[in-house]
């Protein structure tokens, strides 16, 4: 078996694990929208010579336009969420309730894609939702705008990705990549004016360590992806649930709850079976999760999958 695969999924997820630190920390000053602004301004120039090595002939006009306008608005919503959320959330929390994103797509995949789910995975995905209620605990505790924009952000984050499944073979890798960014890039823009913090140069510096960790985060997850099967690969996102109890732990004073441990167990429990299935069952499945192979709920960081498909043929966009 090639370890390098898998080996390559941890560092990746563990960069952005990072990533979320600074996220975080930042959080306490500073507005969503300014953090995911300025990151997204910093992220521009490293997306941009990535692209410029990109062939495919054609414009920067969408071949589905309205399809690409609605993954558009719903993933700047998934960006601005899970900002907000890892500003006020403990972040183990938070990595649980954004776990919920591929039982969603799962779910999504039936009106959008045409998929047929069946039993098996859709108790599955009955069983992770329910590891959601149980680490929001409805009724027993206070439920947060926090928890809130973490569900929210799991919810778009799976929207979008199957929206860009079902366009990403007609679109340019280029168009899929830079209109969330550059919708980023206006929309937190404008609203700039009314939440703007002064920032001094080292928190300046911050959000450039944002943008080129989510780059270079995507760069070690295409690496990751070239040399394992997806099977393996995909369930290394899991592993962002270790970094995020070290880094509450040591950096934030953080625990984790009972409930949070069992519900994270939950989800990643019919996280990981769903992906096994989609893999078993090859290509009798359009495999929506298996292929949904960017890192989800990060406003400035690039798709990999346009990236892969370069590569082969057989790989669709993403």
């Amino acid at each position: 078996m090639n370890l390098s695969g898998p080996l390559f999924a941890l560092l990746a997820f563990g960069i952005y694990a990072t990533h979320d630190v600074v996220i975080k920390f930042l959080g306490s000053t500073y507005s969503p929208f300014q953090i995911i602004f300025f990151s997204t301004l910093f992220s521009f120039p490293l997306v941009t010579f990535m692209l410029m090595k990109d062939a495919t002939p054609g414009n920067l006009r969408p071949v589905h336009p309205w399809w690409t306008l609605t993954r558009t608005l719903f993933a700047s919503v998934t960006g601005f969420t899970a900002f907000y959320a890892f500003s006020v959330l403990p972040l183990a929390q938070v990595y649980v309730l954004l776990f919920a994103s591929p039982l969603l797509i799962t779910l999504l995949s039936i009106p959008i894609l045409g998929e047929r789910v069946g039993p098996h995975r859709l108790f599955a995905v009955l069983l992770g939702l329910a590891g959601v209620l149980v680490v929001l605990r409805p009724g027993a505790t206070d439920l947060t705008l926090g928890h809130l924009a973490g569900i929210t952000s799991a919810v778009c984050n799976a929207v979008a990705s199957v929206i860009v499944r079902k366009i990403g073979k007609d679109e340019r890798p280029v168009v899929l990549m830079l209109y969330p960014m550059a919708a980023n890039f206006l929309i937190m823009g404008s609203l700039l004016a009314f939440v703007y913090v002064p920032m001094p140069v080292e928190h300046v510096g911050g959000f450039a360590l944002i943008a080129a960790m989510g780059f270079v985060a995507g760069l070690v997850l295409i690496a990751a992806y070239r040399n394992g099967d997806a099977a393996v690969v995909a369930p290394m996102q899991y592993s962002q649930i270790l970094w995020a109890s070290l880094f509450g732990f040591f950096l934030f004073e953080e625990s984790v709850d009972r409930a949070t441990i069992i519900g994270a167990g939950l989800i990643v429990l019919s996280g990981l079976y769903i992906v096994f299935r989609e893999a078993r069952l090859g290509s009798k499945s359009q495999s929506p999760v298996i292929e949904t192979k960017s890192r989800g709920a990060t406003a400035i960081s690039f798709r990999i999958s346009p990236i892969l498909a370069r590569g082969t043929s057989r790989e669709p966009a993403e």
